[in-house]
């Protein structure tokens, strides 16, 4: 059966655990199972972690672009290999190679490309690269590794 090609914010949720504040990803796009999957994150000044990085400068910290790839990356592996309603968990594992090129801010939209350079149905570790662009501009990129743990 084919994956969808979108995620809305209730497909996200049943597929990853995240939850605000820590949810990261309002919508993923152009899903093509084991290969790619573009998340999307409007960036607002409501923000709880806005209000201290940095006070009359607000800028979306480095660690948090990495955190919404790998959750972007958990959504395309968690459909891939067909986990939604399975007691099934992603888990991040590495980050390789990662570098911040321009900031973010409140009002901005990060898309978040991520391609599979390893990985394969039913395989438990995968291997991703992410790139997050701002109008078409590269913020942030990394190599990302995850483990895939079915529990039930």
């Amino acid at each position: 059966m084919p994956i969808s090609t979108e995620a809305d914010i209730d497909l996200i949720q049943r597929i990853i655990p995240h939850r605000y504040p820590l949810l990261l990803i309002d919508k993923v796009r152009d899903i093509v199972a084991h290969k790619s999957a573009t998340g999307i994150k409007c960036v607002t000044m409501n923000e709880p972690h806005l209000q201290g990085h940095f006070p009359g400068t607000p800028i979306m910290p480095g660690v948090y672009i990495v955190e919404a790839m790998a959750q972007t990356a958990a959504l395309l592996v968690g459909l891939s290999d067909e986990l939604e309603g399975r007691d099934a968990l992603v888990y991040f594992m590495g980050i390789d190679g990662a570098k911040f090129r321009r900031k973010v801010v409140p009002g901005d939209v990060v898309e978040m490309r991520l391609e599979v350079l390893r990985g394969r149905p039913g395989g438990k570790v995968w291997k991703l690269k992410g790139v997050a662009t701002v109008e078409g501009e590269v913020a942030a990129e990394a190599e990302l590794t995850a483990m895939i743990d079915v529990r039930g």
